[in-house]
């Protein structure tokens, strides 16, 4: 049995509170994330600068084919409550200023940056769990954008962070005319317990 209609992630603890969209008071993490908008332009410098990467050390492009149309590419820092080295000391003012234990240690989640090219359709999708929550930062971001959240619609801003549940449905499409980029992290919902948190496992 699924959560509800639009709830259909797989590795669950029921009794977490479910809802599409979230404040950032809402999710008790807001000085962490007032931060991270506090020095948005810092973390976006670093992100426009690994687009000149080399495809193999650079963005890698979206692997679980959410894609019908467009260009999607990720930077992983921390995946899986994991530091990524090698791609940290490319990015290390941002992986600075990402250090907090409910992001950098969510093993059910990622700190990455996102880049989307114009003419990008992402599938109605669910993440796999309810356990984590997902703030978007945006960084460059240009007209023509959209995004579904159940039946919510959310727009990002430059130097501004929304927070939603994305194991709630979801669907984005790119309509501009030049690429997107944002920050995503991923923090454990603010209901589990420390010791679900450090038993939960990563997925």
């Amino acid at each position: 049995m699924f959560l509800n209609r639009y709830q259909r992630s797989l590795y669950n603890v029921n009794r977490l509170t479910s809802q599409p969209v979230w404040t950032q008071e809402q999710t008790t993490y807001q000085e962490f994330f007032r931060k991270l908008e506090e020095n948005w332009e810092i973390i976006r410098d670093e992100g426009v600068a690994l687009l000149s990467e080399p495809p193999q050390d650079g963005y890698r492009a979206e692997a679980e084919n959410l894609r019908d149309t467009g260009e999607w590419k990720q930077y992983e820092l921390y995946s899986r409550g994991r530091k990524l080295t090698a791609n940290c000391v490319k990015a290390p003012k941002t992986c600075e200023l990402v250090k907090y234990a409910a992001a950098t240690g969510c093993k059910r989640g990622q700190i990455k940056f996102s880049v989307m090219m114009p003419g990008t359709h992402v599938w109605p999708h669910t993440g796999p769990t309810n356990c984590r929550l997902r703030a978007h930062l945006g960084l460059v971001v240009p007209t023509g954008l959209r995004l579904r959240v159940g039946k919510e619609k959310l727009a990002w801003q430059q130097g501004k962070i929304f927070v939603f549940d994305d194991s709630w449905e979801h669907e984005v499409w790119h309509e501009g005319t030049s690429p997107r980029l944002i920050l995503i992290v991923d923090v454990w919902h603010p209901d589990l317990t420390e010791e679900e948190q450090r038993t939960l496992t990563s997925i």
